[in-house]
């Protein structure tokens, strides 16, 4: 299902080159056209490649990943970064071993509209930071098998999250829901405080109707939301004007400000994603997302996992 995407952004993508495709499946979607199609990692390193994109399911990314380093083939796996944290550990590790870009593919932070945040957080333009808080909800995926909502759909805003703030995770407690008969949550409420002191609060289930995809913001000088729906973020500020209707001034604990909707360049998420990879594999700079982070991405969502099971905060 990414697999197709995948191969669509790196047929555009200046300086890489799409050469093969393997799919024990087969090609239901059409993808490979007339490159040759495998079944098998091993015969795509037969080939002859310089990387591999593995949009597999996330209990194969060990075992590919792992023949990848193996035959010093860079890598970029689909997140989360492997089934377990143990899993994560040898791969990223095999990755470093032998110099290897290895990759995840964390596409939220991607996406332009927190792109565009960052960069004004960095700006200074929020102050200090006080809270992140995010919900992701809609309709389950029905291609989704091998793991929870947790490792599926919370690890993106576990990435997004430490990603904008530049901060790890301190804490997490969580508390999950099983409701659709399989062995992994469906729902997750995660509350939690990361290392610089900015408390954070994430809302994911694949148990709604209504599809949601937002992360706010909160600092001294207002508040952003961005909206990786549409990739839409707006600014709300804190201001000076005070209100002269009493009960609405004695609730508010700021006055309220001016509104933005900020209008900037939006390029498809993942081929800024995959731009981001290849400049890696160049030695340029680059911001993508190391297997290092998806493997501490991948802690968090482990730590939600077992403060949901036992009941109590985990400390990361």
């Amino acid at each position: 299902m990414m697999g197709r995407h995948h191969a669509r952004v790196m047929r555009s993508i200046e300086g890489m080159e799409l050469v093969a495709v393997a799919d024990p499946m087969g090609d239901k979607h059409g993808v490979a056209g007339d490159l040759p199609l495998f079944e098998t990692v091993d015969q795509l390193i037969e080939h002859g490649v310089d990387a591999v994109m593995c949009a597999v399911p996330t209990g194969m990314h060990e075992e590919v990943g792992l023949k990848l380093a193996e035959a010093g083939v860079h890598a970029m796996v689909e997140k989360p970064i492997a089934e377990n944290v143990q899993a994560g550990e040898r791969l990223a590790g095999a990755f470093a071993e032998v110099g290897l870009i290895g990759a995840v593919g964390h596409i939220e932070r991607f996406n332009p509209a927190l792109q565009e945040l960052r960069r004004r957080l960095d700006d200074g333009q929020l102050g200090q930071v006080y809270q992140v808080s995010t919900r992701r909800e809609g309709p389950f995926p029905a291609r989704i098998a091998d793991v929870g909502v947790v490792k599926d759909l919370a690890t993106h805003d576990i990435d997004l999250t430490a990603w904008l703030t530049r901060s790890s995770y301190a804490r997490i407690s969580a508390e999950t829901v099983k409701v659709a008969g399989r062995a992994y949550e469906d729902m997750v409420l995660a509350v939690g405080r990361l290392e610089n002191g900015v408390i954070v609060n994430h809302t994911v289930n694949w148990l709604s109707a209504v599809k949601e995809r937002s992360t706010v913001v909160t600092g001294e000088n207002g508040v952003f939301v961005a909206d990786t729906l549409t990739a839409d973020l707006r600014f709300f500020e804190n201001g000076t004007v005070r209100s002269t209707w009493q009960p609405v001034e004695n609730f508010r604990g700021v006055t309220e400000g001016d509104a933005f909707r900020y209008a900037f360049e939006k390029q498809e998420p993942l081929k800024t994603e995959h731009e981001a990879w290849r400049d890696a594999i160049l030695g340029k700079p680059s911001e993508y997302v190391s297997m290092a982070e998806g493997l501490n991405t991948l802690r968090v969502a482990e730590a939600m996992i077992e403060s949901a099971s036992v009941g109590h905060e985990i400390e990361l």
